[in-house]
């Protein structure tokens, strides 16, 4: 007989109470069935109610000497089931585990070993065909030089003659040949300019450059068209050294600031007397500028020009920089097209201000570091060069209608005399030049062994209808941030004309009161400013120097500006101003910011201007990066030197003279006005020796890969 027992379920808390909550539901097992039906089978002491205890308390919580009993038996039945073999097994797999990641890891590394091999080669083989590019492009030069040789051989010349200046309407009838204002859109949109060769001797970069169909001829001229090493100033301020926050940054030595008496000025310029705001400031003023600073000005220029009679207030012009002055002036003394005169080297910011917006010519009077005679200094001008370079401009047909004077030089440093000051005059007068004499650095000669003779301290003007001062607060004052530049001269005409400009350069109200009061506290300027103004330069000047004679570099030893003229050219491979656009990339590279000779259209390659007036901590830095770089650039020539010992024997220093520290003798460089033509065919046999270009590159090719090279090689030669 089959009997079957069913019991509902039976809730249990965690404590052992039913219905409590969180309690959990229990089914009866079968044996505790059989046991509440049969309690004759319990053991003695057992009753139904201790079993149903005793099964709900084992439900709720293990018995813990059955736990370790169980958990015994199984460490004990695995210890008798374990073989040698599985260790040896274990052992087995895990040796083949680390050597399979051992593996892994060499292909890893050699496959990374292969990928930088790979880009080894490809970075080897992209200064390959750069190098093979740079030598097509020398030796297209050195055929161009040539030709111009024969053509002038063939007109009964025999000497190189260096770009007379710049020319705005050849360079915009050359961008106007690249496109017009006319055709077809898309086609001036995609056509590149840099497949055009634009010859505006070094101030166009239009590599890499897109003819804009919004803008005129001149205007893309404009955007391509690049100043002092411009390059160099959009990377100086996108990494600007700084002790704290960028010590690794670049140093600037390039733009001429005084960085030296800004404890100074800002002290002066935030004195009671400086903030003051009268209706008049914030009204439009007469654009001259407002009576009370010509005034000013006026008696300034008196007492510091050594004028030999009070300077007028209305001969003053005020506007907002020099820069603003070469501009007006340039506009309302010449024609578009017509030129001005100036020797080189000179401040390469004149040219944007006089060629790329006043539309006027430059005419070049060369200057170089020859000397002639026993009273003759390197760069010096003359009156003979004026006259060379004004008669071989009309010559061409160009009309002359100024000469520019900077006095002070920059980059010279050089300080005119009164001799050579009337000189320069008496020759502007003869041929009815005006002259523009730029005195902006006048007040910081900082040797005393050196005098500065302004051109208003004359006693007598050869011509005082055409002679025009300008200076600013700019250099002198320490405060390039602040625009303000001022004209003098006793022309009406002029006067009024450039005025009328001054509603484009006008200076603010409050700025114009800040510089009357600055240059009515003649206490303050003589007593406190210029005194450690000059004291503080010249011993920025000799640590400089000093350091330069150390390295046994050769420079121009001037007492005025902020400025040293150096002689690299011993570090030039070549003495090209390609050769020179390298070193200057070398120093950039280096963290370290130098203005190179051809932003000044120096006719000799390897100079470069260093600005010394700024602070010790930085000039030190800044020059031993400058130490850094010659001593390499030394150890790679003397390398080449030893594998080609016959190339070169030129050892790029200016001739002797007290002037210049450390110089010696020196071969002229073969684009100056000395070359001859046995000189440039003996260059271009050396390089077509060294050189297997010729025999990869024929004329056919090259036409068809640059045809608009070739069109203005083409040209050159004569053939259209």
């Amino acid at each position: 007989m089959r009997v079957t027992f069913l019991q509902a379920p039976q809730k249990v808390s965690k404590e052992g109470h039913g219905d409590a909550v969180g309690s959990v539901t229990f089914l009866p097992c079968s044996c505790c069935l059989w046991l509440s039906c049969f309690p004759e089978t319990l053991p003695a002491g057992f009753s139904e109610p201790n079993m149903a205890n005793s099964s709900r308390i084992q439900n709720v919580v293990p018995r813990p000497g059955f736990s370790a009993l169980h958990r015994l038996r199984k460490k004990r039945k695995g210890q008798r089931m374990r073989d040698p073999l599985d260790d040896l097994l274990l052992k087995t797999l895990t040796s083949q585990r680390a050597m399979e990641e051992r593996f892994l890891q060499m292909e890893e590394r050699r496959f990374q070993r292969d990928l930088d091999a790979e880009e080894r080669r490809m970075q080897l083989e992209q200064r390959r065909f750069e190098l093979e590019r740079e030598h097509e492009f020398r030796m297209f030069n050195v055929f161009a030089q040539m030709l111009s040789i024969l053509k002038q051989s063939h007109s009964g010349s025999s000497s190189v003659a260096m770009p007379r200046g710049l020319d705005f309407s050849q360079a915009l009838s050359e961008i106007e040949g690249m496109g017009g204002r006319g055709g077809n859109l898309q086609e001036m949109r995609v056509r590149p300019l840099a497949k055009r060769r634009v010859d505006v001797h070094g101030f166009c970069n239009p590599s890499g450059f897109q003819r804009s169909p919004y803008l005129s001829a001149r205007g893309n001229f404009a955007s391509i068209f690049q100043g002092s090493s411009e390059e160099g100033y959009k990377a100086y301020h996108a990494d600007k050294y700084d002790e704290d926050k960028n010590p690794n940054g670049i140093i600037n030595f390039g733009t001429s600031e005084n960085k030296l008496c800004f404890d100074l000025m800002s002290k002066r310029l935030t004195q009671a007397d400086m903030n003051v705001i009268d209706p008049p400031l914030l009204q439009y003023p007469d654009w001259k500028g407002h009576l009370f600073l010509r005034e000013e000005v006026a008696r300034f220029l008196t007492y510091y020009c050594k004028a030999p009679a009070p300077l007028k207030a209305e001969n003053v012009i005020v506007l907002n920089g020099c820069g603003s002055l070469f501009s007006a002036l340039a506009t309302v003394l010449c024609d578009p097209g017509e030129a001005v005169l100036i020797a080189t080297p000179f401040y390469g910011g004149i040219t944007q201000s006089v060629f790329l917006y006043g539309n006027v010519k430059l005419v070049y009077v060369y200057l170089d570091s020859k000397i002639t005679g026993t009273n003759t200094r390197p760069f010096q001008l003359t009156v003979e060069k004026l006259e060379k370079a004004l008669q071989d401009a009309r010559a061409e047909g160009v009309t002359v209608r100024a000469l520019i004077l900077l006095n002070p030089q920059n980059p010279l440093g050089d300080i005119y005399s009164l001799s050579e000051l009337r000189d320069y005059l008496e020759f502007a007068k003869r041929h009815e030049l005006h002259v523009i004499v730029d005195e902006i650095y006048m007040l910081s000669v900082f040797d005393e062994s050196a005098t500065f003779h302004s051109v208003l301290g004359m006693d007598r003007l050869p011509d005082p209808q055409r002679t025009h001062v300008m200076w600013g607060i700019t250099k002198d004052f320490a405060v390039s941030g602040i625009r303000f530049g001022t004209l003098y001269t006793e022309n009406q005409d002029v006067a009024n004309a450039v005025a009328s400009l001054c509603y484009f350069h006008g200076v603010c109200g409050p700025v114009q009161h800040k510089v009357a009061q600055l240059l009515r506290d003649r206490d303050w300027i003589n007593q406190v400013y210029l005194r450690a103004n000059h004291a503080r330069l010249k011993a920025a000047h000799t640590y400089v120097t000093d350091e330069l004679k150390t390295l046994g570099v050769p420079f121009l030893n001037r007492n005025a500006g902020f400025f040293v003229w150096i002689d690299f050219r011993k570090y030039l491979k070549t003495g090209t101003f390609e050769e020179e656009l390298l070193l200057w990339k070398r120093f950039l590279d280096n963290k370290v910011l130098l203005s190179c000779g051809k932003a000044f259209e120096c006719s000799e390659p390897g100079w470069f201007r260093i600005i010394f007036a700024d602070k010790t901590h930085r000039l030190q830095l800044g020059m031993q990066r400058i130490r850094k770089v010659l001593e390499e650039r030394e150890q790679e020539i003397l390398a080449e030197e030893k594998e080609q010992p016959c190339q070169s024997d030129q050892d790029g220093k200016a001739d002797s003279t007290d002037e210049v520290i450390f110089v010696s003798r020196h071969q002229e460089p073969t684009c100056a006005s000395s070359s001859s033509l046995g000189d440039l065919i003996g260059l271009l046999q050396q390089q077509m020796r060294s050189s297997d270009w010729l025999q990869k590159n024929t004329a056919e090719q090259f036409a068809q890969e640059k045809p608009e090279i070739y069109d203005v090689f083409n040209k050159l030669v004569g053939k259209q």
